[in-house]
């Protein structure tokens, strides 16, 4: 890879910074996709310990690729998008990835296809902190920023996803803990 390749990679992933996300900062401030996929990074990195059989630099590598498909088509947020939105930003994010250097090609395609079949401890782990994170920022955000259907989908989002892991199930009841207690303290009756 070039120095001028390396640098257009960086080019496009900086759009992240710019890509907004549904949910907002603490205070209020809309989030960015890049935000987001720093956050859940850094969940990896903290992770290594509580899964220490699991390769965490690959699933670090997953967190941090995991939405470049947005440099292309924005974030849309999961209970939004449709099959077709997904298909349009797979392709825009191979085609990309595809024009990429032979190695790191190969290598982000490999990433990419191990996070889509979502069969190895490594893409669920990545997949599990990509939703809880999601989960753990609307406590975060200001409850006057939920949309209405976001009181109960905080209390059942990425249930399913964290099922393998009881350190993981564990987690996400301490998450439900922290949106109870926000909706009782914050929400629309108070």
């Amino acid at each position: 890879m070039t120095g001028r390749d390396f640098l257009e990679i960086l080019h496009v992933a900086e759009r992240l910074k710019d890509t907004p996300r549904h949910c907002t900062t603490s205070h209020g401030r809309v989030e960015s996709v890049a935000e987001h996929s720093w956050r859940i990074s850094l969940m990896a990195m903290l992770l290594k310990d509580e899964f220490p059989t699991l390769d965490m630099d690959r699933v670090v590598d997953m967190c941090l690729i995991h939405d470049l498909g947005e440099c292309f088509t924005g974030d849309i947020p999961t209970f939004r998008k449709t099959d077709a939105n997904r298909r349009t930003e797979d392709e825009l994010l191979r085609d990309w990835v595809d024009s990429l250097d032979g190695k790191l090609a190969t290598r982000m395609n490999a990433l990419y296809d191990e996070m889509d079949a979502q069969q190895t401890p490594e893409a669920k782990l990545y997949k599990a902190l990509d939703k809880l994170e999601a989960v753990i920022q609307h406590n975060e955000s200001p409850i006057s920023t939920w949309e209405a259907h976001e009181y109960e989908l905080n209390k059942t989002y990425a249930f399913d996803t964290v099922a393998f892991s009881p350190w993981l199930t564990a987690l996400r009841g301490e998450i439900l803990r922290d949106t109870l207690d926000k909706i009782a303290a914050e929400g629309p009756e108070k």
